[in-house]
């Protein structure tokens, strides 16, 4: 009914958020999803659950005969809970995807690309283990990323706001193309003026997110 191209491949594994926060993924015809692993049981080493939802691990094949891996995540919000306790979840989320990343690598692969809401800033301790102890790169960091002023991607753009992430491996960052924050469907600011919104937006209530869309085009 909106003159809009469906996806071919729809794939979402249950996590472990009781609200039905999952992690997903879409895919078009060319690009199948072949194979998947679910870690919504991996635990800590006090036998408690690392995974707020998931790090559900997908492989993607693609039209040129690529294996691309897809690590996608939603960590820990700085809410419900205290600060230290919430900190603590997000870092063992890191490092556990991390070691994902990693035995991928490891494995031989390198077109991987870990991807979500991460729920805190780049230079915050909880994201060390996967920002700072890999050579996964951030594609707001990369030459062809279109910088528009807001280097958030949460609520108002502030600094402090970024907290979404596509995180590239090496040769998957080699071949992209593009990227940039999509905020249309964002209300910016008090008034919604910080940025071009939707012309059907006039109100916060109407907004698609308070989170922007973070895209990147890779040539694979």
């Amino acid at each position: 009914q909106v003159g809009a191209e469906s996806y071919e491949h729809v794939m979402l594994i249950d996590g472990n958020d009781e609200r039905g926060i999952d992690v997903g993924l879409l895919t078009k015809p060319e690009y199948p999803i072949v194979w998947m692993r679910s870690h919504v049981d991996d635990k800590t080493d006090r036998g408690g659950l690392v995974f707020s939802r998931d790090c559900a691990e997908y492989l993607v094949w693609t039209p040129t005969g690529q294996r691309v891996w897809m690590l996608v995540n939603h960590f820990k919000s700085k809410g419900y809970g205290t600060q230290e306790a919430s900190n603590s979840r997000r870092k063992q989320q890191a490092a556990r995807v991390r070691d994902i990343y990693n035995r991928l690598r490891g494995e031989g692969e390198t077109l991987i690309a870990v991807v979500g809401d991460l729920n805190d800033s780049p230079d915050s301790d909880p994201l060390q283990p996967l920002i700072g102890e890999t050579d996964l790169k951030d594609v707001s960091q990369l030459p062809a990323f279109q910088d528009d002023g807001h280097p958030g991607t949460y609520h108002n753009g502030g600094a402090r706001e970024k907290i979404d992430y596509l995180l590239l491996s090496p040769a998957l960052a080699e071949r992209m193309k593009a990227g940039g924050a999509w905020r249309k469907g964002v209300w910016g600011g008090k008034n919604g003026t910080r940025w071009e919104v939707y012309p059907e937006m006039r109100k916060e209530q109407h907004a698609a997110s308070d989170h922007a869309a973070v895209w990147c085009d890779v040539d694979v």
